[in-house]
């Protein structure tokens, strides 16, 4: 069994993974500052309340937790938001990472799996993005995850780190035991924004821009179920823990849907309508994002099982009918 210091640990993905890893029979330490995550979900190990920023604090909640690794999920992550505040993505995505690793470098951490982003590519020339594409980032976001990638590169050749970078395409649904799921305040994410229209709780889902070079002229994502996700990050763990280094793999399913399918696959599996109104674009968006998962399939031995539209759906509104975290 290994102790694995989870940043964002009452977050949406690092609760999951968090349960995953006390499945796998590891002891999760949940590192959070409970600015966008739960108390809630902390609900698979204890929970270090700290702030990355606060390199002094980082230090000491990696001394108390002592890990034997670390999952790296802390982050800022809304596009919109990064183009209209860019310094803040800087200075809590890299800053914090940056806390992060030299804080792991003063106690004797070496092996982190950090949670990168498609975003990284930006507007991609091909339909199925691998890992040799270039990185190109069109938003302050994805350029803020590539600049940590860059560091670990940096720390891993200084001094000797072992490092996976794992690039996520669009996450979706829930724990399939709906013990956690997905929430954010504000919610910006595509499904459980689908979800809210279908039950009333807001007016209608808005679609920010139908003229994209795309089938039906609404931008076009590849979508992995948070299960599937948090799969290959103890994959990608227990390549580190065996030695491996310089992971850098995408993770998603090689499957494309545009946001008018994912409303069309909601309101099928609710039985219910979903309405809508049309936004303009939001800066930032590219219109196609699209994986190509074969070397993580390759290397990790990593096969998504869950990655069907209406399985995360379900699985989203199964967990929000079961009440969440409350109102």
């Amino acid at each position: 069994m290994a102790r694995i210091l989870v940043t964002g640990g009452a977050g949406y993905i690092g609760a999951h993974a968090c349960k995953a890893l006390r499945a796998a029979g590891h002891e999760p330490v949940a590192l959070d500052d409970l600015r966008t995550g739960w108390r809630e979900a902390v609900r698979f190990g204890p929970l270090i309340e700290a702030d990355l920023n606060d390199l002094d604090a980082t230090r000491a909640a990696l001394a108390q937790a002592r890990p034997d690794a670390v999952m790296h999920f802390a982050a800022l992550s809304n596009v919109g938001e990064s183009v209209r505040s860019p310094g803040l993505y800087w200075r809590n995505n890299v800053g914090g990472s940056l806390n992060l690793l030299e804080a792991m470098v003063e106690t004797g951490v070496r092996a982190i799996v950090f949670s990168s982003t498609a975003a990284t590519y930006g507007e991609p020339d091909v339909e199925l993005i691998d890992e040799d594409q270039p990185q190109r980032p069109i938003n302050p976001y994805g350029a803020s995850k590539l600049a940590v990638e860059r560091m670990l590169d940096d720390f891993e050749a200084a001094h000797g780190l072992r490092t996976a970078a794992l690039r996520y395409f669009n996450v979706a649904g829930a724990d399939p035991e709906a013990e956690i799921g997905e929430r954010h305040q504000p919610e910006t994410h595509l499904i459980p924004l689908v979800l809210d229209a279908a039950a009333g709780a807001r007016e209608a889902l808005s679609i920010f821009g139908r003229d994209y070079d795309t089938p039906d002229g609404t931008c076009v994502r590849d979508y992995v179920h948070v299960w599937d996700l948090i799969e290959a990050h103890l994959l990608a763990l227990e390549r580190l823990m065996g030695g491996a280094r310089g992971i850098r793999l995408n993770l998603g399913v090689g499957r494309g849907h545009s946001v008018r399918e994912v409303i069309e696959a909601a309101e099928r599996v609710l039985g219910r309508r979903v309405p809508v109104r049309d936004a303009p674009r939001r800066p930032g968006d590219p219109s196609r994002l699209v994986c190509d998962g074969s070397r993580a399939r390759a290397e990790l031995g990593w096969e998504p099982r869950l990655s069907t539209l209406e399985r995360m759906i379900a699985d989203a509104w199964r967990w929000r009918c079961s009440g969440g975290f409350g109102p």
